[in-house]
């Protein structure tokens, strides 16, 4: 099933920690052997494909944007590559290409949302807030954002 423009809501009764539940893997090798394919237990890869509903606001070839069920800003917006890697570190040594237009995407969240400013982060690992591993760019605007942040 392919991802189509528009809105979906998430499901009702599901809350953010059943979308954001953590996918481990185990071992280094299994870690490179499965890099850049869809994985049966990532959560972000079953939005990719049409599995988990999601609130679409953009779609490329390479992208899929939709807003975070749980916003920590007026607008907050996913930015996930197709591909799966677990953070953006892999995908940008793998695929630069890709990474570049996770970048470029979240130029036209902010276009579309009319952000005059806004942060774009990358949490990768755990203690950074990683939860989902898949590498994607929060797209954070609407309001004032205080630094440092967290």
């Amino acid at each position: 099933m392919r991802l189509r423009r528009g809105a979906r809501a998430a499901p009702t009764g599901l809350h953010s920690t059943d979308y954001h539940a953590p996918v481990l893997i185990t071992g280094e090798s299994e870690r490179s052997a499965m890099a850049g394919e869809p994985q049966d237990d990532c959560l972000f890869c079953k939005i990719v494909a049409g599995h988990i509903p999601a609130t679409i606001v953009r779609e490329t070839e390479t992208t899929v944007a939709f807003r975070d069920i749980n916003p920590q800003a007026p607008t907050h917006v996913l930015v996930i590559p197709r591909v799966h890697y677990r953070n953006a570190a892999e995908l940008a040594a793998a695929e630069p290409a890709v990474a570049a237009d996770i970048l470029r995407e979240a130029q036209a969240v902010a276009d579309e949302d009319e952000l005059e400013s806004y942060r774009i982060v990358f949490n990768t690992g755990t203690g950074a807030g990683q939860t989902v591993w898949h590498a994607h760019a929060h797209i954070l605007g609407g309001r004032g954002l205080e630094w440092p942040p967290g």
